[in-house]
């Protein structure tokens, strides 16, 4: 069963038609992830009574994107297992953690009434500790995290005003080398569904609800989308809370978008002793990126800013659980972690739809 998901995306994939048109993500990968509703091509050409999912000079939508991304040295200071009261606070440096970020996007279905892609997104986080021997939890840390995931978005346009965007992740995560090690404690499942207004060509937003883990923990929350097409030179993007830019444009071939984006998952690290273990991870990246077009299709994007730690400690259960602790007023955890926070760089370059 845990091949199942990774199989039907192939099989989807591979059925995809190869001059059908998509559209866009200012993930430098998902996440997630995570809520990426500019990632459709156009619907059609001819069906004037359906709005279309863009506005504007909005973010060319990036169809096979190869990325790298970088952090520079911080600390991490780690106490536990607790809730022993003895629990010693050990620390080590982290001297990087960088690793290769990809992503594949592809459409299903493409009509004008309807438009159905399916994407693949592989995410590896090395990290290079200095004293990994100091504590069992570093010993589960250095052989890197890693995010594998499928996804699915829908775009139902009802007539030229209104939509609804439904969009499913599956994602493995935690410190597994090879496919044959991801088990099913690995997995998260999330999903956004949206109910939206585009009243003109500039303008695009809606309301809705999402099941996420960006924030290193399981969460239900609403959700607002708003893009907007101020001037040929200005916008912004939002899906908020998971992201928000504010965008420039210089013509129709290059852009500057300042902003911020909140990442995270939860990972399965395996066992410390009798326990296993879950890093709940969130992170809050303020950033400022640059996209260029190089030839044709093929553009280049560049991306730096701060890694700030939202989130970052080690629990025995994947969700949050009824044990609460009275002296906190949150579930206990198993390792307690403070992060140091380091900038950060990524460069990816990327097939972008027409």
């Amino acid at each position: 069963m845990k091949y199942l998901y990774f199989a039907l995306a192939a099989s989807l994939l591979a059925t995809a038609p190869a001059t059908a048109q998509v559209t866009d993500t200012t993930r430098t990968a998902p996440p997630a992830t995570d809520e990426n509703f500019d990632d459709f091509g156009d619907a059609g050409t001819g069906g004037t009574s359906y709005n279309t999912q863009k506005v504007l000079y909005i973010t060319p939508t990036k169809l096979i994107s190869v990325g790298y991304e970088a952090q520079l040295p911080y600390t991490l200071t780690s106490t536990g297992p607790l809730p022993a009261n003895t629990a010693p606070a050990v620390e080590t440096r982290v001297n990087s953690a960088r690793g290769l970020r990809l992503a594949f996007n592809a459409p299903v279905v493409s009509r004008n009434d309807f438009i159905f892609n399916v994407g693949l997104t592989y995410w590896n986080t090395g990290l290079d500790l200095a004293n990994a021997e100091r504590s069992p939890y570093f010993a589960q840390l250095k052989d890197g995290l890693r995010t594998t995931g499928v996804n699915t978005t829908i775009f139902n346009p009802f007539d030229n005003k209104h939509f609804l965007i439904l969009q499913f992740n599956l994602d493995a995560n935690g410190n597994y080398r090879g496919f044959n090690e991801v088990k099913s404690e690995h997995f998260t499942y999330s999903g956004t569904a949206i109910y939206g207004w585009k009243p003109n060509d500039n303008l695009q937003w809606g309301v809705g609800l999402s099941r996420t883990y960006r924030a290193g923990q399981l969460l239900y929350i609403p959700v607002l989308l708003y893009n907007r097409t101020f001037s040929p030179q200005w916008g912004c993007e939002i899906v908020f809370p998971a992201r928000a830019e504010i965008r420039r444009n210089f013509g129709t071939n290059a852009l500057l978008k300042f902003g911020y984006e909140l990442e995270g998952n939860t990972y399965y690290l395996g066992k410390i002793g009798a326990d296993e273990v879950y890093l709940r991870r969130g992170e809050l990246k303020p950033r400022l990126s640059y996209e260029r077009q190089l030839i044709g299709f093929v553009w280049v994007s560049a991306q730096a800013g701060l890694r700030y730690n939202y989130r970052n400690d080690a629990f025995r259960n994947q969700d949050v659980t009824g044990e609460r602790e009275s002296t906190l007023g949150s579930e206990p955890a198993l390792f307690k972690n403070k992060l140091t926070n380091p900038l950060y760089f990524n460069l990816s370059l990327n097939l972008v739809s027409p």
